[in-house]
């Protein structure tokens, strides 16, 4: 059973205002992309009124992407990556750390495994943390 792909869904709560900066959350995506061992292919990032921000980072071992909601500090992360050399744990812990997250809710999805008879499903683990106490930065 050699899954296909790891499928990252982050729920970021308590995030630092950083979420409202469209600039500085491309860098931080495009670096957790480089860091995750993966080639970048395209990058579309854009501000929604107020503050939100939505964007997305194509990979060759397919995306990663955000929504944010700052006026009440969220922050969703989707991170999927196939092949064998990608990282996409590294680039979840670095955009966790960049944004500030007071907690997240996370869950982990294998997917493409098969039993050899390609008939393809998924698995999910799910787990919260506590990343940093309030006021504690």
């Amino acid at each position: 059973m050699s899954p296909k792909g790891f499928h990252f869904i982050v729920e970021a709560s308590g995030c630092s205002p950083v979420i409202s900066q469209v600039d500085r959350l491309q860098e931080i995506l495009v670096e957790a992309a480089k860091r995750a061992n993966t080639q970048v292919w395209s990058v579309s990032f854009h501000r929604f009124p107020p503050d939100g921000v939505s964007g997305v980072v194509v990979i060759s071992e397919s995306h990663l992407s955000i929504h944010t909601w700052p006026e009440v500090g969220y922050m969703a992360l989707d991170i999927y990556t196939c092949g064998e050399e990608s990282k996409p744990q590294i680039a979840v812990d670095y955009v966790l750390e960049q944004i500030g997250a007071n907690h997240t809710h996370i869950t982990e999805i294998t997917r493409g495994l098969d039993d050899g008879d390609q008939d393809y499903y998924h698995s999910f683990v799910t787990w919260q943390e506590v990343l940093r106490k309030k006021g504690s930065e």
